[in-house]
């Protein structure tokens, strides 16, 4: 049997601290299979090609299986008939700031889209990481209208993740004789954004006990599931730069391996991605880069129908996306100044 040929992906932001992280999940086979091959393309700014060079010599210094290794600031080198596109650079958020201050990543997408236009396969998979991940992600679709719009997908692994380990810990503080993991934490779902507006919803989870599975609204106090679980799952970035002075990094390189590991591999229980929100069965708005649960499948992602949703969840879920909306709206705006400039 032939082997396959190379995969080809790159990552912008490559010398940063995700990219970082990212980098030996990638080369060892974590994202896409210790049997594939990898052409890997790293994408920087030229003022920081330097740093990209350090990142370079430990990559080679760890001896993967890498077919081809690629630093570069050529845009058209790094996206030319590339098959993954994983999107980490950005304007990178910093203490005391909120996601609507650094609106800038979404002129920054603007412009990279062009490049996925021009030079990217057009069956090309993309993972948007950099904030605000959903709109950032929204951008490239609208700006790389010949690629299909199911092949561009955001982060909300990391809040899923992090749903779970909460739950997790939980469990474990209830139950100090459990050695329950957070991998047995499944059916949690993450709806709508990644920002303070996201709704983890455990309506359907059910923690994997060794006495078998409880559901999670039996398990925990609704105070507290709907009250402090639901408050730290969706201001944990923010936690995390107070307490390290830096954004996630760590924890979003293995959310991003996650995310693509099952979009390509394949997935045996529902997980939260953002994907576009085209003919959803859940009454969001249409034209949204938007979290739902999904299972993936030979390469294909599939919103899981037929979930029953109540009034309070449908609220939350609501307002999120009227939170994309706002920011859809603003995105329109930058895209269309050029031409009524002109």
């Amino acid at each position: 049997m032939a082997s396959l040929p190379p995969l080809s992906v790159v990552v912008t932001g490559a010398a940063g601290a995700i990219g970082y992280s990212l980098m030996p999940m990638i080369a060892s086979g974590q994202m896409f299979g210790e049997g594939r091959k990898i052409d890997l393309r790293l994408l920087e700014i030229p003022a920081a090609l330097d740093r990209l060079q350090g990142t370079v010599m430990e990559i080679d210094d760890g001896a993967f299986n890498l077919a081809k290794l690629t630093a570069t600031a050529d845009v058209e080198v790094a996206f030319k008939d590339v098959d993954i596109a994983i999107f980490v650079g950005g304007f990178p958020r910093k203490a005391g700031m909120e996601r609507k201050d650094i609106q800038i990543n979404a002129r920054i997408f603007v412009s990279q889209a062009k490049a996925l236009e021009d030079f990217a396969k057009k069956t090309v998979k993309v993972l948007v990481v950099a904030n605000p991940a959903n709109t950032n992600c929204l951008s490239l679709m609208i700006g790389a209208p010949s690629i299909p719009r199911e092949n561009f997908s955001c982060l909300s692994r990391l809040d899923l993740n992090r749903s779970r380990s909460q739950l997790c810990q939980k469990y474990r503080e209830l139950h100090p004789e459990s050695d329950v993991t957070a991998g047995e934490i499944v059916n949690a779902m993450v709806w709508g954004n990644h920002s303070s507006t996201q709704y983890p919803d455990v309506s359907h989870c059910v923690i994997q006990t060794a006495e078998g599975p409880v559901k999670a609204r039996d398990a925990f106090d609704d105070a507290w599931l709907d009250g402090d679980f639901m408050s730290s799952v969706q201001k944990r970035g923010g936690a995390i730069i107070k307490a390290r002075g830096a954004s996630s990094a760590m924890s979003a390189a293995n959310a991003a391996c996650n995310h693509m590991r099952d979009w390509i591999v394949g997935t045996d229980e529902c997980v939260s991605m953002g994907v576009c929100s085209d003919g959803n069965p859940y009454g969001i708005p249409e034209g949204l880069i938007y979290s739902f649960p999904v299972t993936c499948e030979d390469g294909k992602w599939k919103i899981v129908p037929g979930l029953p949703i109540d009034d309070r969840s449908k609220g939350l879920m609501l307002a999120s996306a009227a939170e994309l909306v706002k920011e859809r709206d603003s995105v329109n705006e930058m895209l269309s100044a050029p031409a009524a400039a002109e």
